[in-house]
Formats: structure tokens, C-alpha cells, sequence
């Protein structure tokens, strides 16, 4: 079970103090996402430099029958390959509801807990990612039913330019 980071996080004015593993889902997206950008070569015998970075991680996940692997143990250029596909992902949940500014402990909005809406600036992009999971998983907050067309980004909801949304 994915804990919040919360759970983890030193009740001080520093940063939460967590250890960020980067999932098997987010290497495979990597993947999926650097497959399409850089296909293999036509002859199809070589693979493009990115996604053959990430397959070997990959491939020692698989084989090691892990599911997490600590984001410091990628060779750089796996790192790097992973970095770019992150940063084509949304940075935060945020969905402009946030109950914690009225005490929750846990926001209704997006799911992430006080702490972690705190500290969201301070984290690393693993960290960020298994926020992510961890909501996605749990896909109880608002940005998963009730308001889920705040969080589609660049989706026009039809009706809105007319207002005509109920």
C-alpha cells in the first residue's frame, strides 16, 4: 500500500524527508512516450538512444521482480530519458479546490495531504510521481469524479465557451 508522504514527513520547517522511487508504470510511460517520439531504426534492429536507456532499467526490474527502483540508481541517460517524459506530464494535481486551506487534513480537491500541498514545490519529480500514483490509486478525490474536467488539460468542455454547463 502507498503511504502519503505526509506519513513520512518531519514536523519541522524543512522538506518532507522521503525516499523517491520511480514505479515500473512511469518506466514503461517513459517508454510508450520516447517509442513514439524516436522509433526504432527502419531496418527495426536498433532502438532509438532514450528508449534503449529506460529498457534496460526496465529489463532489471522485470528480472529483479521489482516494481520500484530508487530514481539515484538510473545511469544518466536513463535519467535523463525519464526526465524528459516527465516533464511532459502535469506538474500537480491541483484542481483549484483545495480543502486543506479549510483544515482538511486530506484535500477533497486533488487528494494530496497537507504536507504535501506544502512542501509540492520542494519535491523531486519522483517524489511528485508517487504523489501521483498514490492518487491515482486511491481515486477518491474530486479530480477523479465530480470535477474531472478541471483536471483534463487542454480539453474544451463542450458548453463552456456558451455557457451552458449545468
Amino acid at each position: 500500500m502507498i503511504q502519503p508522504l505526509s506519513s513520512a514527513v518531519a514536523l519541522s520547517h524543512s522538506s518532507p524527508v522521503f525516499m523517491a522511487a520511480i514505479h515500473i508504470t512511469d518506466i514503461e510511460a517513459a517508454i510508450n512516450h520516447w517509442r513514439h517520439r524516436a522509433p526504432a531504426s527502419p531496418d527495426g534492429l536498433s532502438l532509438a538512444p532514450e528508449v534503449q536507456a529506460l529498457g534496460e532499467v526496465y529489463a532489471l526490474m522485470v528480472y529483479g521482480r521489482t516494481t520500484e527502483i530508487d530514481d539515484g540508481s538510473l545511469t544518466l541517460a536513463a535519467m535523463a530519458a525519464w526526465q524528459a517524459w516527465y516533464d511532459t506530464t502535469p506538474d500537480t494535481p491541483c484542481i483549484a479546490i483545495c480543502s486543506t486551506s479549510q483544515g482538511d487534513d486530506q484535500c477533497k480537491g486533488c487528494g494530496r495531504t497537507f504536507d504535501e500541498v506544502q512542501f509540492w514545490p520542494s519535491f523531486t519529480p519522483a517524489e511528485k510521481r508517487t504523489v501521483w500514483r498514490r492518487i491515482t490509486l486511491e481515486h477518491s478525490a474530486w479530480r477523479f469524479n465530480r470535477y474531472a474536467e478541471r483536471a483534463a488539460e487542454g480539453v474544451t468542455v463542450p458548453g463552456a465557451a456558451s455557457g451552458t454547463l449545468g
